[in-house]
């Protein structure tokens, strides 16, 4: 809490002070409480003297909903909580107490009304830090995450950099911002987006379910930004094209063919994101002096989104290529969306 937090001694002494017989308030408040009725009990008489001053009768009522916590009797403490805030509407703690009673709604498993309380705490209460950690900030990183709208995620997103950016890991952020704007369509504010991702040494960022997340953005900003002119219209296209320039060793038009964004050469144990794994060669150096073959059907393993072509006779060492070809998913440019590129090549027999 901020530094106006009285400490759990002061409740002892306070409590202390204030053991003279008060009469009971709030009945429900102690039931099933267990070894916790009894201060319970002298809390709430403390609380209903109104003999403290605002710091106390914060730490009292903190300690008052941190039982009811402890003991589980959600309902009472969201009663008690919400009870308190319309109240005393002017109290500078009210957002604390809305931010535990939408967190014991989430924690039951009423996303909505706990949506419903983070967005309360953002529109109508000031901030508030609690161990130094704005609530503001909490309620716009739960909201992020049980929201279902994108439209408000990108707001959420938004307010979230804005206010807090010096707080957060702006990289994941810009991320999954820019995954909310995809899921809107709107993919020039997503490349933006995306591109504010790349600038913050996204490399080494992790984004929980996401593993190749610097890559995935990366292909979207770059395919944005390239010629696309090494595309074509249907995999029998393509893959015609591929053979015919095999079979007339014709390496410059192997070179136009492979696609300009994030193509690979690598073995089937690496993974794409391997920095060894981006080819940079001509395939002059590979086909000059050898015999270059290939199967007449596509591997088996291919479906309608990817496909490999079985090579060999490349080099003494590799021998075997898999030509690897991808329909593209790319509908920020829909002249390109659904076309074929090949890929990559993966190296040796299949494991």
């Amino acid at each position: 809490m901020s530094k106006n937090v009285v400490a759990p001694a002061v409740i002892a002494a306070v409590l202390l002070a204030f053991s003279s017989c008060v009469p009971e308030t709030g009945s429900y408040l102690t039931k099933g409480l267990g070894s916790r009725e009894s201060e319970q009990k002298e809390l709430l008489k403390l609380l209903a003297s109104k003999n403290h001053d605002s710091e106390t009768a914060f730490a009292v009522q903190n300690r008052i909903a941190g039982n009811l916590l402890e003991a589980g009797q959600t309902r009472s403490l969201v009663l008690f909580l919400t009870e308190s805030v319309e109240r005393d509407y002017q109290n500078p703690y009210n957002a604390y107490w809305l931010l535990m009673t939408a967190h014991s709604y989430l924690n039951d498993g009423a996303v909505k009304i706990a949506e419903y309380y983070f967005n309360r705490i953002l529109k109508n209460h000031p901030d508030l830090e609690i161990r130094g950690k704005s609530i503001h900030m909490i309620c716009l990183q739960n909201l992020i995450r049980i929201t279902e709208s994108p439209e408000m995620q990108v707001a959420y997103y938004t307010d979230l950099i804005t206010r807090f950016g010096s707080q957060i890991d702006l990289g994941s952020a810009y991320f999954n911002m820019g995954r909310s704007y995809e899921k809107l369509g709107e993919w020039e504010l997503a490349i933006q987006t995306y591109s504010q991702f790349l600038s913050y040494g996204a490399f080494n960022i992790i984004i929980p379910g996401v593993p190749d997340a610097y890559e995935y953005a990366k292909r979207i900003v770059d395919y944005d930004s390239s010629a696309k002119d090494w595309t074509f219209e249907t995999l029998d296209d393509l893959v015609t094209s591929v053979k015919k320039a095999i079979a007339q060793y014709d390496y410059r038009s192997l070179d136009r063919y492979r696609a300009k964004v994030n193509f690979f050469a690598m073995s089937w144990k690496q993974e794409s994101s391997d920095n060894n794994s981006q080819a940079d060669f001509r395939m002059l150096d590979f086909m000059r002096g050898n015999r270059i073959r290939y199967n007449d059907e596509l591997d088996a393993s291919s479906n309608p989104t990817e496909a490999y072509l079985r090579t060999w006779g490349w080099s003494q060492y590799v021998n075997i290529w898999y030509l690897y070809f991808r329909k593209i998913s790319f509908p920020a440019d829909p002249e390109i969306h659904g076309r074929w590129e090949w890929a990559g090549i993966y190296y040796g027999d299949k494991l």
